[in-house]
């Protein structure tokens, strides 16, 4: 990874025919880029929503395609350019690292937990009197803060698997949450990038820890035997659930705290400090978060939990009886080990309408939860105010899906 000035570099990109393949946050923010330094290049947006027969084709043509996160790298288009060999194919994220003038860049991934666990470990760096930025899949694009960024800031990514994929770079210290079977299938209709096999998943993970740049991966001890033979540049280290006092609800947030204070003792922050932090953090906006109390009973949204395994751990986080809100757009998951967590844990259901809905209810009613305690809703509105209805004083109303939201809304949110 270079530490060079972000200005002088970008002008290696004058002159140039660039294409934007989607235009999400991500290739937004370097448009912007690129005309906030006067780039004098041929930029063409290649979007689906614009064009969706020909945003693809024809890639050949341009010296330089960015890739947004959500569109495939298998893509044909893409795959031809490539062929061709006279097309560099590259990504905002790649981008970003090439130019970023601070190598102190904390990247986190993960099935799960890698919101909590980034927006902890920035907090944490923040609360140390450390000048630091947050950004990637969380929702805010690395280059939109490229330029205010000094050689001695630190940078926490979110990164999605999508993003790695392709990642010629890595972080210099980078973290592994957990990893669960997800995005194996093009469920979403505004991001249609999956991946081809589990291994495949796993392969793009691993990037953040086997590209030039990195120190130190930092992994969930559950993954010791994945790890076992992975060539890393890098020094290996296992966090485990951590004790410490915190607001976070949740079990899988122990993990998730382990995490950053393995991040937080590498970087040599206080421990006086971090233990502060964290025990004043709380649950992310749609990460488990309380909602409200409404006649006696708690209400918890947790609209990001959408594969069957994240869900089976947002049930064991509560003693209380749960009216369970969930179902929707179908990701190509087993729900069999859910059903049986269902079973033992859910008062009442209510279910969404999606593709996946069927084959939840059949692997519920095939562990003989009872048709009594269950009802289907065609909107959220009326999910809510089924679950209202049948909710106790003590009772937990639990909004996790364990599928896509795809269908019913345009994104977890």
């Amino acid at each position: 990874m270079s530490s060079q000035n972000p200005n002088k570099t970008l002008k290696n990109l004058d002159h140039k025919k660039i294409g934007l393949l989607g235009y999400g946050i991500d290739n937004q923010a370097l448009l912007r880029l690129l005309k906030a330094k006067k780039i004098k290049a041929k930029i063409t947006i290649k979007d689906a929503k614009d064009d969706p027969r020909g945003f693809n084709k024809n890639l050949e043509e341009f010296d330089i395609v960015f890739r947004s996160p959500g569109w495939p790298v298998a893509c044909p288009g893409l795959q031809k350019a490539k062929k061709l060999g006279r097309t560099e194919i590259s990504s905002p994220l790649n981008l970003f690292f090439s130019l970023c003038p601070t190598k102190n860049i904390i990247g986190v991934t993960g099935t799960k937990g890698k919101g909590t666990t980034a927006s902890l470990i920035y907090k944490i760096l923040k609360d140390a009197g450390r000048r630091v930025w947050l950004g990637g899949n969380i929702g805010v694009a690395p280059l939109s803060f490229l330029t205010k960024i000094r050689p001695d800031d630190f940078v926490v990514l979110e990164l999605s698997s999508f993003q790695l994929e392709d990642l010629k770079y890595s972080p210099r210290w980078s973290v592994i949450t957990n990893l669960y079977k997800e995005h194996l299938a093009p469920a979403d209709p505004h991001n249609p990038n999956y991946h081809r096999s589990v291994a495949a998943y796993w392969q793009a993970k691993l990037n953040i820890g086997q590209q030039p740049g990195n120190r130190y991966l930092i992994a969930n001890q559950v993954l010791k035997k994945k790890l076992a033979q992975a060539k890393l540049p890098g020094r290996l280290i296992f966090f485990s659930p951590s004790s410490l006092p915190s607001r976070l609800i949740g079990d899988y947030n122990r993990d998730n705290i382990g995490a950053a204070v393995a991040v937080a003792k590498i970087i040599g922050l206080p421990a006086a400090s971090y233990r502060k932090t964290i025990a004043r953090f709380a649950n992310l906006e749609h990460r488990l978060e309380f909602v409200r109390s409404y006649k006696g009973a708690r209400y918890y949204d947790n609209s990001f939990s959408t594969t069957p395994e994240s869900t089976v751990l947002d049930l064991k986080s509560f003693v209380a009886p749960i009216i369970q809100i969930a179902g929707g757009a179908d990701k190509g998951a087993s729900f069999s080990v859910l059903a049986k967590e269902i079973k033992k844990r859910v008062k009442f259901l209510v279910l969404l309408k999606g593709q996946a809905t069927p084959r939840l209810k059949k692997e519920v009613l095939k562990n003989n939860f009872p048709t009594s305690r269950l009802k289907e809703a065609s909107s959220m509105e009326q999910a809510v105010k089924l679950a209202a209805e049948k909710a106790k004083p003590g009772d937990v109303v639990l909004l996790s899906t364990a599928c896509a939201s795809f269908g019913l809304f345009k994104n977890y949110k």
